[in-house]
This record gives C-alpha cells, structure tokens and sequence, in this order.
C-alpha cells in the first residue's frame, strides 16, 4: 500500500474502534457491576416510613385502575400513612365511576382529581396531582406510578428507606415485566429489562449518577420535588428522564432500589413496542440537545457531567450510529485490504463475543425468575444472525471447513460475498427489525416477525426505532403524547 492508502486504512481502524465504542461500555459496566455489593446506599438507608401521597394519572383505565387502587391500599405500609390521588385526565370510560366508588369505601385514603381538559401528557396531568398534594401539609414524599403497575407487598418499605438520608431526593424500583399471557415480545422485554435495569442501574449507582427514575415507580421527597419546582418538567417526551436530570442538578441524590420489585404489563406487538420506544428515543434525543452544555464537564455537585456517565448515555443514543460507523469501515477495509479487514472484524466479533457471553451469564442470575421463562430470549438477545457472526470469529477455520463441504470450493466471488454479509450485519439486521415491523400487520405476520426477530436481534430491534426517532426528530414530526395500551394482564 501507497502512503494514502496507509493513511486511510488507519483511519478505517480508527472508525472501527470507535464504532464499537458501545460493546467496551457495556463491558464496563458488567465489571463495575460487582461493586454494587459494597458501593451501595443500605448503610445509609433506615426504617423510615414517611406520609406518602401516590400519584396515579389515569385516561381510559377503567379495566386497570380498581385493581390498582385495591393492591395499594393492601401494601405493606402504615395505613394512616398512605393516600392515593388518581388524576382523571378527562377519561371517556368508567375510570371515574371505579375511582369515586374506591374514594367512598375509602375516604380520605383515596382522592379523585378530575381534569376537565385532558390529553396534555402524563407530565401535565401528574402536575395537576403535584399541585394539589403539595398545597397540603400531610405529604412527606410523593410516589409517582402507572395506573396498571403492580406493587410487591413490600416494595413501598423498601424504598422509602433510602428517604432516611436527607441527600437523597428520590428512589426508583426494579419495573419487570409481568403479564400472565407472555408471549416472545414480552419475554425480550423481560430480559430487557434486567439488562438496562437490574445491571446497568446499580453500576450507575455505583458511578453516582442515574440516567431514569422509572415512570412507573419513583419515589420523591417533598424537599425534592419544591427544589425543581414544584412540578413535573414539560415540553419533551422524556418526563421522567428529564426529571431526574433536573434532581440530581439540584444537589441531590438519586437511588435505584433493585430489591423494590413493580411489575408492569407490556407491548405484545412489534409496532406496539415501536411507538413506545419511539416516545422514549425521540425524548432523549430531546434531552440530549436541551442539555449540550452538561455533557463531558466533571461537576463536584453531581455525577452527570463525568466522562464514564457521557460515555454510556451517548452510547445508547448512537449505538445505530456506531454500528453504521463500524460496518460501513469494516466494508471499506474489506474493498482497500482484505486481510487487514479480516484481522479487525476478529477482533471486533471476539471482544464482543466475550462481552456477550459475561453480560448474559450475568444477567439471568441477577433474575432467575426471569431468566427461568426466558431463557431462549436471553440466548438469543442479540440474534442468531449476530450469534452466528461471532462463531465465525471465534472459530474461523471450522466455519471455513464447514462451507467448503456444504457449496464446494468457493471462489474468490463467493468469500466476497459472504465476507461482505459477515461486516455488514448490523444494518442488515436493523432491515429485519424494520421488516418485521412492516410485515407484522399481515395475515400470519405476528409469526414471521417472530422469526425475524430472533434471527436479527432484539438490540437490532431498538437501534432500528432509534434510527426512526432521528428521523422524526430531523423532519420535526408530531410529538403528542401517545398512551400504551394496557388492558390489565399484568399478575401479581
């Protein structure tokens, strides 16, 4: 090679390596991880069991909120000390009939809050509770839920013991997923949730910074919410998140509780979870603009500026973007010097092999109940496609032998060919995710986008919506508010 292809192929390498810059986080993560087990807040934690005022904002949950109310008001915690505000937002079915009847066999302990006006926002309807409830004395801490999560039966305890320490402004719980009927969707959700929950939020308890307080389940002292403002901030579709940035600006503490369990019902369908987590993407995205200044500026008042807390946010906003960069360099690399690329995509494939298999074995005994009913979605998380990517990295000569006996011998074409496939499998697998979308709304489509699904990956799945929240966010599309439906599968 000439002195610019030398150039340009250590450029490619460069790109390469910071293409992959999200598998090197997620490999930190897991092995901060075990610190959770002496850098934790239980030593400051204590019985403490403050009024607590439940926020529960409701449209359209007639099926939900009795039951919901019913399995609050049998909670494990001092009943004297317990009331539960629904907010009403101006719902068109029997919502308010199952609340009012609830607020007369219980009066006192539940308060129905009716908004005339609705359809604002779950930000806009938790203000209208925020404003009532702190206008009175009584609340010490306020708990912010879904009208269809469900509470174990000791859950509320468990967070309210961090309350104890005055530097922490507010708790979230573990939310896992808890249909009865759960099919694969769900069960992806599952072990999901353990990822970005169980594991990453206790290194983020670690590292002293927390990304989310759960939206169904985060628990504010009075101090904390007066501190930002009295209310929920509005105007980006990432509430909760945004919520927590502006707590932890504000000097305090956030903590995630992994032992405080909700559990929530899920989308069942691949274009239900689509504009779910497009709400969410579309929100960080917002969030990631509103706080340009914040990003990579170390702050003694708070962990959000620091370069491990930077580093694992944007690598989930850009992971689509870093797995493009990657590929599209690894292609490159493939067309300018095929060894050099084959050496690199090794690599590549084998850090993110291992990073996959400690991650996983990880992950189900952090939840063996989940684990245990999800175990095929655990294997398959990342996809067959991937799995089998990183078979061929990690043992090149048996895949090599293997279709040499299945086609013959392959000419120079062929291993063009199939080597392309092998560095290009991260956008292909984001095409599946996007077909499997598309095909999923045809007779037997449920069935296909199944198999498409566990061939492409899970992960592929999400990147595939964050791309779609680029987009929506470069074309300024509608960003309403747009509820999930829930229709009460959730079982305790």
């Amino acid at each position: 090679m000439n002195g610019f292809q030398v150039a340009l192929a250590v450029f490619l390498l460069v790109c390469v390596l910071v293409g992959t810059l999200p598998v090197f986080n997620t490999a930190f993560q897991f092995l901060v991880l075990p610190f959770h087990a002496v850098k934790n807040h239980y030593r400051r934690a204590a019985h403490f069991t403050p009024n607590v005022a439940v926020i529960v904002p409701a449209w359209n949950e007639g099926l939900v909120i009795g039951a919901s109310i019913d399995r609050l008001l049998s909670l494990d915690y001092p009943a004297d000390k317990l009331r539960v505000f629904v907010v009403d937002d101006a719902s068109t079915d029997n919502t308010p009939d199952v609340v009012l009847a609830r607020a007369a066999a219980h009066p006192r302990r539940v308060v129905h809050l009716r908004r005339e006006v609705g359809g604002e926002g779950k930000a806009h309807t938790l203000n209208h509770g925020i404003s009532q409830v702190l206008a009175d004395t009584w609340a010490e801490a306020v708990l912010i839920m879904d009208a269809d999560v469900i509470f174990a039966h000791d859950s509320l305890r468990k967070l309210t013991r961090h309350l104890a320490d005055e530097r922490v402004g507010a708790v979230t719980a573990y939310i896992a997923e808890g249909s009865a009927d759960r099919n694969y969707l769900t069960r992806f959700i599952g072990i999901e949730y353990v990822i970005a929950q169980l594991a990453a939020r206790r290194a983020q308890n670690v590292l002293g910074a927390i990304a989310c307080l759960a939206g169904g389940a985060q628990l504010h002292s009075r101090e904390n919410l007066l501190a930002i403002g009295g209310r929920i901030p509005t105007g980006t579709l990432a509430e909760d998140t945004m919520t927590t940035f502006e707590s932890q600006l504000a000097g305090r503490k956030m903590v995630f509780e992994p032992h405080a369990v909700v559990l929530a019902e899920e989308p069942r369908s691949v274009d239900a979870l689509w504009k779910q987590r497009l709400r969410w993407a579309r929100g960080n995205v917002q969030l990631t603009s509103i706080y340009r200044k914040l990003w990579f500026r170390p702050s003694r008042a708070h962990k959000l500026g620091s370069v491990p807390f930077g580093v694992a946010w944007f690598s989930i906003l850009l992971l689509p973007a870093f797995l493009l960069l990657s590929s599209a360099a690894l292609f490159a690399l493939l067309l300018l010097h095929s060894e050099v690329a084959e050496s690199v995509f090794k690599f590549m494939w084998i850090i993110a092999a291992c990073t996959y298999i400690y991650s996983i074995l990880f992950t189900v005994q952090l939840d063996p109940r989940t684990a245990a009913r999800s175990w095929r979605e655990a294997l398959l998380f990342p996809g067959l496609g991937a799995m089998i990517v990183m078979a061929v990295a990690l043992f090149p000569g048996v895949t090599d032998a293997a279709l040499t006996e299945w086609f013959g011998r392959l000419t120079a074409g062929d291993r063009f060919v199939y080597s392309s496939i092998l560095y290009l499998w991260g956008p292909i697998s984001m095409l599946g995710a996007w077909l499997a979308r598309w095909v999923e709304r045809f007779r037997g489509g449920r069935f296909v986008a199944g198999l498409l699904i566990y061939v492409c990956g899970y992960g592929s799945l999400l990147c595939a919506i964050t791309v779609d929240s680029y987009i929506k966010e470069w074309r300024q599309a509608d960003a309403s508010w747009v509820k999930t439906e829930k229709v009460g599968r959730v079982v305790s």
